[in-house]
């Protein structure tokens, strides 16, 4: 005989009541019968906690419990699960997360910064529980990638994942393209239009697309999440003639989030490179995230979607509470924690690229000869050279060149001989030509 009773509805409390706080509470309102439908039961809200309780937020939360203190929701007794929306890696959202999963509730968090830096301990802590840690809407937004590395790829060995995981830095860099402005006069306008925080260093310096590559890696990998051994390159020093010549060369420059296993260590690292266009990332622009994993069965898989906003980061953190409501957790890390590996960084010297170097050289005799002798004693051949005329602000020339392919190292072994030269005006730039 079957049993009709209803499962009771899963009770929910939200810290955080900003964008994606606010979108949550509208994207339950709005599919309330759908997500029911879907996740067997109800999911309601019944406490809040945010800074400000008269501050209008463009949703009704005077019908749930409020607590002024955010630390109480995981004292309460009328809810299952926490969503810890607050931010920042330590400081309070640490202590909220520790908290929920101490007192046995589940936890659902958006927070990147914390999961690659505590994620490891809160995953623990949460088997020591039996509580679920889910946290799909820390990488890429509305784009189900930590779902689909730890479910949909569960089979494969993977090869490498890859992709472009920050929203802000692929719209200033499409933006560039399609505009020929600089940097610097695109980041403002960035700014101006949302796209860019006021203080953009952790966007435009690659930390925030290392936060979720090391979340990615750990997935992907069964690797011990290790976002402290993540190689990060920026885009402050992309400028509009590179810009301009790897159109020409028949590239567009993304910020790329690379990771993989090879001989039993794990690389990690965030840097601009060359994409050809025919590679799929190519036309990944604007705000847009997209991930690329590759595995030994399933081949190449591409993710793509909004990274950020109030909509596709609620649909993403519902999503886990419809799992949770179906008793579809699982291990927060695709397995558990003490059988995740902690691999040694790799160190990709002897690793193959064709590579894009740029020099901002004085306008005088000898100069380019200088750079050519370094590149012929570093055993680094070069496919194409491209010289620039003089800067209109001054005596300044661009050298580009494109190396044929050879090893990391020697590119390295370049700019440690030219290290200190007074025909340098500014530290050469390296882009990394992305293979297809």
């Amino acid at each position: 005989m079957t049993d009709t009773t209803p499962m009771p509805p899963l009770r929910i409390a939200i810290a955080g009541l900003g964008t994606v706080g606010a979108g949550v509470i509208r994207l339950l309102d709005t599919n309330r019968d759908l997500v029911r439908a879907r996740a067997g039961r109800g999911i309601e809200v019944t406490a809040v906690s945010a800074r400000d309780r008269s501050k209008d937020r463009g949703v009704n939360h005077e019908r749930f419990h409020w607590e002024d203190d955010m630390i109480a929701l995981a004292r309460r007794d009328d809810v299952d699960v926490v969503l810890e929306l607050v931010g920042g890696s330590d400081g309070p959202a640490l202590a909220l997360a520790r908290a929920a999963l101490d007192a046995g509730k589940g936890l659902v968090t958006a927070n990147k910064a914390m999961i690659a830096h505590h994620g490891l301990a809160l995953a623990a802590q949460a088997d020591k529980a039996r509580a679920p840690l889910k946290f799909e809407a820390a990488v890429a937004g509305g784009i189900p990638v930590v779902k689909g590395l730890r479910e949909g790829t569960s089979a494969n060995a993977l090869d490498k994942v890859y992709g472009i995981l920050n929203g802000t830095c692929n719209y200033i860099l499409s933006e560039m393209e399609q505009t020929g402005a600089d940097f610097a006069e695109t980041l403002r306008e960035a700014q101006r239009l949302g796209y860019a925080e006021a203080d953009p260093a952790f966007d435009i310096e690659g930390v925030d697309a290392a936060h979720k590559l090391s979340i990615l890696a750990a997935i992907g990998f069964g690797a011990r999440v290790d976002f402290a051994n993540v190689r990060t390159t920026g885009i402050v020093a992309v400028r509009a003639a590179d810009i301009a010549q790897a159109d020409a060369l028949g590239y567009v420059i993304r910020l790329i989030a690379e990771a993989d296993v090879r001989d039993g260590a794990l690389l990690q690292r965030v840097r601009p490179c060359l994409v050809a266009r025919d590679h799929p990332l190519s036309s990944v622009d604007g705000p847009t995230n997209a991930v690329v994993a590759e595995g030994n069965f399933s081949g190449r898989l591409l993710f793509q979607g909004a990274g950020a906003g109030d909509g596709p980061t609620a649909s993403a953190v519902v999503a886990d509470l419809i799992d949770i409501a179906r008793d579809e957790v699982g291990a927060a890390f695709s397995m558990p924690v003490d059988q995740l590996v902690d691999f040694p960084p790799a160190q990709p010297g002897d690793r193959l690229e064709r590579t894009y170097l740029r020099f901002t050289v004085n306008d005088r005799p000898g100069v380019l000869a200088e750079i050519t002798a370094a590149m012929r004693d570093a055993d680094v051949s070069i496919e194409s050279l491209i010289q620039k005329g003089r800067n209109a602000e001054g005596g300044e020339v661009l050298v580009a060149m494109v190396t044929h392919e050879g090893p990391e190292r020697s590119i390295a072994k370049v700019l440690d001989l030219l290290e200190g030269s007074d025909s340098l005006t500014a530290a050469p730039l390296v882009l990394p030509i992305l293979p297809n």
